[in-house]
């Protein structure tokens, strides 16, 4: 048992003591880091990271050129990550420079600055898009974009095909950046820049792989609610794949693709196309990347919507225990990440009345957001939405009548503060405006507010059928709120029979018999027909909701881990001929 237990111990390798060395001496060594291999002065940057001197691990990253040189390696990507997050927490913390922001002002003067000598430009296009890409993987957006742009300024008006295709791939990244931070006008000037540019492109008689780009262009129309053109531009990403396509943007085109296909409500087609995603994620990055973490985001977003919830639940929160253990700290990809875990938990827990988790996670999202986003920023109005369902549930389910008001008063503000956002950012006639309208029509159900109430969901439905036709998810849960006001508040009892039938036969359509949506529709008709003394239908639907329960129960007992739904991915021509067929 004595050499068991001395086994336990080894020394420190020799390159670990050389590290600590290095550390010790930093001041002396400092200026000699270069001539280092780009691992080497990785690990050396790392362990200052870990010993905490983070002072003079600033003073290295700073340095647009030792960045550049530390994305080289490739494999400690994740770590790299860890000792930005930590100087951008010191930052935000003490009120300084974000290292972030002083890597995009060099840039850009340097760009300013820079000679006419092509090479000296094609090194710093390449400079620029490296570093943006590691600015935006890790949330720092508006940085990001701010490099790109400058790096865009440097291709203009080139009538080299070669620089034409950079100037695109700019384009490409400058989309993404402005996708993902809500800046819509923007975002619609580089798309028609980018349109100009393809065109130009195949004038000269170049091909350029226009999958990624046609993706993003996805990606602008699902997030200003154009979904059937989201939907249109996501198969045409997937069209333009070709068999040896790079796997880290394919998994990109997987996603997104996968996202318009959910919206679409062509749901086998979403499932195909996100589980290939997670699974060539797993395979290219391993499961602590944050590729890993942000197609597990889009899977959950698919198990949400295909109503497995508690497996929703449990991908998201394996994305964000992943965000956090990358990015730690003040980040916006984990308060993104907390907010949906926040929404999963409130639905798979809106049967059972508790909150108390969806709650801290809400909470936590907009913690994050406001310290890292301008106030009336866009991306706070889908946090604040959640927190104010959250509220009124709890709301409801409080005997203590200055606690409910207290609560719905709070839900109040921050639904009328999340309408306003969305009619700055889309207008009325858009589905997430039309969200906001039907969540408010809750809202004003609970504080007894029934007139204001029947406005809202009139509106709501009226906006999504007007630009997701009648049979729609969304249409069929508005529908399903207005008759559960005329039911239960408004004495309605004609007019909410009929909507129940509606909203049933669209969830039926959708999801089958065993939609968990179905019970609240279903006993709502029980309360119509009981009011109503129409004995012959009561029986009828507690038949139906018996059946209902027994179909749930099978369904539940069958569900499996998310996980192991996942097995080995097909071949990119495989993929796409199961997609075709679907």
């Amino acid at each position: 048992m004595a050499s068991a237990s001395i086994l336990k111990w080894f020394p420190g390798t020799l390159y670990n003591s050389a590290l600590n060395v290095v550390v010790m001496q930093y001041k002396a060594v400092s200026h000699e880091l270069r001539i280092f291999p780009p691992p080497v002065h990785f690990d050396v940057l790392y362990k200052l990271y870990k010993c905490g001197c983070l002072l003079e691990l600033r003073g290295e990253l700073c340095d647009l050129d030792v960045l550049t040189r530390m994305l080289k390696v490739v494999d400690k990507r994740h770590l790299l990550h860890h000792c930005f997050q930590a100087l951008m927490d010191q930052a935000l913390a003490d009120h300084s420079t974000k290292i972030s922001t002083v890597l995009s002002q060099t840039y850009v003067q340097r760009c300013n600055q820079v000679s006419s000598e092509q090479q000296q430009i094609d090194n710093l296009v390449l400079q620029g898009l490296a570093v943006s890409s590691f600015l935006a993987e890790a949330g720092w957006l508006p940085d990001a974009e701010n490099i790109l742009t400058a790096c865009q300024a440097l291709l203009a008006d080139s009538e080299i095909p070669q620089q034409m295709t950079r100037s695109l791939e700019c384009c490409h990244r400058l989309l993404h950046v402005q996708n993902g931070y809500c800046r819509f006008e923007e975002a619609e000037r580089t798309y028609n820049q980018a349109m100009q540019l393809v065109k130009r492109l195949q004038s000269a008689g170049a091909t350029p792989n226009l999958s990624s780009l046609y993706s993003e262009f996805s990606t602008l129309y699902m997030l200003r609610s154009n979904y059937a053109e989201a939907y249109s531009w996501s198969v045409k990403a997937l069209q333009e794949l070709v068999p040896n396509f790079p796997k880290p943007p394919l998994i990109d085109v997987l996603r997104q693709s996968a996202k318009a296909c959910v919206l679409k409500r062509e749901f086998k087609k979403a499932g195909l196309l996100i589980k290939q995603a997670v699974m060539i994620a797993t395979e290219v990055f391993g499961d602590k990347h944050p590729k890993y973490a942000d197609t597990l985001i889009d899977y959950g977003f698919y198990l949400l919507n295909v109503d497995a919830i508690s497996q929703g639940v449990q991908v998201y929160q394996t994305a964000l225990d992943v965000r956090q253990s990358v990015f730690g700290g003040i980040n916006l990809h984990v308060a993104i990440a907390h907010e949906d875990l926040a929404y999963a938990s409130y639905v798979h827990n809106y049967a059972f009345g508790k909150f108390t988790h969806a709650r801290t996670h809400a909470e936590r999202a907009i913690e994050l957001m406001l310290r890292l986003l301008p106030p009336d920023h866009l991306l706070l109005s889908s946090s604040k939405r959640v927190k104010a369902l959250i509220l009124e549930e709890m709301a409801i389910d409080n005997p203590n009548k200055d606690v409910e008001k207290k609560y719905l008063e709070e839900a109040h503000s921050l639904h009328k503060e999340a309408l306003a956002m969305a009619m700055r950012a889309f207008g009325e006639m858009n589905v997430q405006t039309a969200k906001h309208y039907g969540n408010l029509g809750r809202l004003f159900q609970s504080m007894r507010l029934f007139q204001e109430a029947e406005e809202m969901h009139l509106k709501a439905i009226s906006i999504k059928e007007q630009l997701l036709g009648p049979e729609d998810y969304e249409v069929a849960l508005s529908v399903g709120h207005l008759a559960s006001l005329y039911n239960y508040d408004m004495m309605k009892y004609d007019k909410a029979e009929q909507l129940y039938l509606r909203s049933i036969s669209i969830g039926k359509k959708l999801f089958g018999e065993a939609y968990s949506g179905l019970e609240y529709d279903y006993r709502g008709l029980l309360r119509v027909y009981s009011v109503q003394a129409n004995m012959e239908k009561c029986f009828k639907y507690q038949n139906v909701l018996a059946y209902w329960k027994l179909l749930r129960d099978e369904a539940q007992e069958t569900q499996t881990s998310p996980f192991k739904e996942l097995t080995e991915p097909l071949r990119v021509i495989d993929t796409l001929n199961q997609f075709m067929a679907l």
